[in-house]
């Protein structure tokens, strides 16, 4: 593995005798001799355990393309491997063999990781460490994990590895026309156009134009669920606020789920940049926020379900429940919905037909190389938008921002300051789209702008166009249980605890609360919040249970 060497010691650190009588009081089960070669653990096996090399040595491969393998390391004695995968039993990476004089190892599952890195503060931060940096450094080299081939840049491509990418796994793109690999394994299995784009996981299986939810299965991202367990919290969302629930909830000894349909981070997790986050002077990517807030969450034992949808909540029966998509049922003593807002929608009759070919509700690194050079317009006069102007146009050739009001009215002046010393940027106040025009099949070609105060309207040629309009809540799935404002928001505070819904055991935070401030720490204060008011909640039923 490349590494800079002011990293290296971080990821591949060596515990000494004291700190490896530490971690053995938390190892999983008895020390295991590997012979020479013999296999330590598999690229895609589940809840595969990290392993505290005592003697001997295990060398770790990645897969390298389609059937090549790339040594990562050699770990020796005192070193560990695994990643943070390891953490919450996912589907591993990376493969170990035992080296040639074989080895001998601890093996510490993820309930026992997990609880070394409580349970330990300073050998914990060294294993945690380490994890997220390996993990960071796989990203950075694209080869492991993953493999998508099809055309490069065309939508559900673009999904698959956005959906991946933000998840945090790495990935790497093979055109299916080009690369030698990619078309000799088409050639090989007789794909047709519509199948394209394959997915082939850690693991060796192949997917056809997968669904995110199969890609997710596939590379052992989504739990299996027990249908007999009752968690004490159940969190919908898995944006700021939701994952600070997670954190604080069970970091305090409450059993935690999170589900969320898309990915880790809510629209926080498309920031390019978060500047005006307490305790980050330089800024924060959404995405790095989540990740962190992610594996915080891991490490005091919430399970992480991404992407599996809520399809309804149940409140017919004397305990409420969620409505899983795929006719699952989970159950919880209390359920927190942090599941946000979503960008609206301008209505314009064939606005799907461009959705992945021009139209765009982010900015990631995927649609900045993909529009890099180019004239491109930008709907929104949000922080969400500012922050993606800010990233977008030193990229391209020119953006256009499109917006109803003076920003001064709905930005933080921060960022409207960065917008004004960039030379790209031309400002339409008092528009709004209106019609766009191009082939679905290639591609957004130019897009109608209507002056609002004249009638009069502009057409711009251009292939890309990023909507941050306005945000709708996301409560269609909780029908008539609780109670909202005409907007749609869930309305808070009519009982004892102010986060409480008009249905007692359900609460509700961050961007989809009514009345809620729609920022990012404003939503992680309000997930920290809800634990204690989830705390008065069950001792409040066990009281009444005893009596």
């Amino acid at each position: 593995m490349s590494t800079p060497d002011t990293r290296a010691p971080q990821m591949f650190p060596v515990l000494n005798a004291a700190q490896i009588a530490t971690a053995r009081r938390f190892a999983s089960g008895p020390e295991r001799h590997f012979a020479p070669g013999e296999q330590v653990y598999a690229i895609g096996g589940q809840d595969a355990p990290a392993w505290l090399v005592l003697e001997g040595s295990i060398d770790v491969v990645r897969r390298d393309g389609l059937n090549h393998e790339a040594p990562v390391t050699t770990h020796n004695a005192g070193q560990f491997t695994g990643e943070v995968n390891q953490l919450a039993g996912r589907g591993s990476i990376a493969a170990g063999h035992a080296g040639p004089n074989g080895c001998v190892a601890l093996p510490f599952d993820p309930a026992h990781l997990r609880a070394l890195m409580v349970g330990s503060a300073d050998v914990g931060e060294i294993v945690m460490r380490a994890l997220i940096l390996r993990r960071v450094a796989l990203i950075e080299q694209g080869g492991a994990g993953t493999i998508l081939i099809g055309v490069p840049n065309s939508a559900d491509v673009i999904r698959l590895q956005g959906f991946l990418t933000r998840s945090g796994y790495p990935n790497k793109v093979l055109d299916a026309a080009a690369d030698a690999e990619g078309k000799a394994l088409i050639e090989r299995i007789g794909v047709l156009p519509e199948d394209l784009p394959l997915v082939v996981c850690p693991s060796g299986e192949v997917l056809r134009n997968p669904s995110n939810l199969q890609v997710a299965t596939c590379v052992g991202m989504t739990p299996k669920l027990d249908p007999a367990k009752i968690y004490d919290v159940a969190i919908v969302g898995a944006g700021p606020a939701g994952l600070a629930a997670a954190v604080y909830a069970a970091s305090e000894g409450l059993s935690v789920i999170v589900l969320d349909e898309r990915a880790m981070g809510g629209q926080a997790g498309a920031s390019s940049r978060i500047e005006n986050y307490l305790g980050f002077p330089t800024g924060i990517s959404g995405q790095a926020l989540a990740g962190r807030a992610f594996n915080q969450a891991v490490k005091f034992g919430a399970e992480i379900a991404v992407p599996l949808g809520v399809k309804a909540l149940d409140c017919t029966a004397e305990r409420i429940a969620l409505d899983l998509v795929g006719g699952q049922q989970l159950l919880a003593r209390a359920i927190v919905v942090a599941s946000g807002a979503r960008y609206r929608r301008p209505a314009i009759a064939n606005l799907a037909e461009f959705e992945g070919r021009g139209i765009s509700y982010w900015a990631s690194p995927i649609e900045a190389r993909l529009c890099a050079g180019e004239e491109v317009a930008l709907v929104g006069g949000g922080n969400s938008a500012g922050q993606a102007i800010v990233f977008l146009a030193p990229q391209v050739r020119h953006l256009h921002l499109i917006v109803r009001r003076s920003l001064s009215e709905t930005m933080s002046q921060y960022l409207i300051d960065r917008i004004a010393a960039l030379p790209n940027v031309q400002i339409h106040v008092g528009s709004e789209v209106v019609a766009l025009e191009g082939d679905p099949a290639t591609g957004l070609e130019s897009a109608e702008f209507r002056n609002l105060a004249d009638g009069t309207s502009r057409r711009l040629a251009l292939h890309h166009l990023f909507l941050f309009i306005g945000a709708d809540p996301n409560t269609d799935w909780l029908k008539d249980c609780v109670d909202t404002d005409d907007k749609g928001f869930i309305v808070t505070g009519g009982g004892a605890r102010s986060l409480e819904t008009s249905l007692p055991g359900v609460f509700a935070i961050g961007d989809v609360r009514a009345g809620s401030t729609k920022r990012v720490a404003a939503a992680v204060g309000e997930g920290a919040a809800v634990v204690a008011q989830i705390h008065a909640l069950l001792a409040e039923r066990s009281t009444t249970e005893t009596v």
